[in-house]
């Protein structure tokens, strides 16, 4: 049998890219997924403040999917 890996995104792991939206800043409200067609640089910066530990998804009771950046040292 041939396992089928899933897609791994480098900012939302498994979450599919067009069901997360970032909900901070001057790009609230667009998907990940957009960003990474139409801001490549942003794109980047999220994924390293993923790498860095400070960036959170969460589920709103609407359901979908929110990117939040702490803002916070630590």
């Amino acid at each position: 049998m041939a396992s089928q890996q899933i897609p791994v995104s480098p900012v939302t792991g498994i979450i599919a890219e067009e069901n997360v939206f970032i909900d901070f800043g001057e790009h609230e409200g667009k998907s990940i997924l957009e960003i990474q067609d139409t801001l490549p640089d942003y794109y980047d910066y999220l994924i390293n403040k993923r790498e860095e530990g400070i960036c959170t998804i969460r589920r709103n009771q609407d359901k979908s999917f929110r990117l939040y950046v702490s803002n916070t040292l630590q």
